[in-house]
């Protein structure tokens, strides 16, 4: 922790410590070997785009589809677009968490940290290490889903923090990387909701 929790955030964030916490008690205590991963914002085939109860980019997928469906000629996104976010799809986190499991035992136990006393819980952030900012997020949703309208910044609502960017330099440095673009992931998502909405 660097400084307070984002107050929309904090039960999240404290339910994500208090796992940690616990991977780390477990394996001091019992001599277990839990190893916590903390990912990036994830999307991807499968995700909830309910219109009032979805994360950012399938909440965008879903409104430039239906703007597009019926001819809006504006779409409307929270905030002023300059929050910076950092995502991934979803099947380059079980790819890296199946790269994680499969290291050798030597690499895995000192992810671990129980040779080392330097107070580091054992924990792998998992992300692309780039961010973006929501407006260009919007406009490669936008542009992904056909959509000819115009874009509208909704800065009564809020933007949350700032800038939310993963440091992924130890899993870099283990060998692992995503290899899904924004793009191409945002494509494969995209064609997941257009054939769940065709069912």
């Amino acid at each position: 922790l660097t400084g307070p929790l984002e107050p929309t955030n904090r039960p999240y964030a404290l339910a994500k410590i208090a796992g940690i916490e616990m991977c780390w008690s477990y394996n001091r205590q019992y001599k277990t070997q839990y190893l916590a991963v903390m990912p990036t914002n994830l999307y991807g085939p499968g995700d909830n785009y309910h219109p009032e109860n979805s994360h950012v980019i399938p909440a965008l997928i879903r409104k430039f589809h239906e703007a597009r469906q019926t001819g809006s000629p504006t779409v409307t996104v929270w905030g002023t677009g300059a929050p910076k976010r950092e995502f991934m799809y979803s099947e380059d986190m079980a790819d890296a968490c199946v790269y994680l499991m499969a290291l050798p035992d030597e690499q895995f136990t000192l992810l671990l940290g129980q040779d080392r006393n330097d107070g580091l819980p054992p924990l792998v952030n998992i992300g692309v290490g780039e961010d973006l900012t929501i407006r260009e997020l919007a406009e490669t949703v936008k542009q992904v889903t056909g959509y000819a309208g115009t874009i509208v910044f909704d800065s009564s609502k809020p933007d949350g923090t700032p800038r939310k960017l993963m440091d992924v330099t130890r899993l870099n440095q283990m060998g692992w990387k995503h290899s899904t673009s924004l793009f191409r992931g945002l494509q494969l998502a995209y064609a997941d909701y257009v054939d769940r909405e065709n069912r």
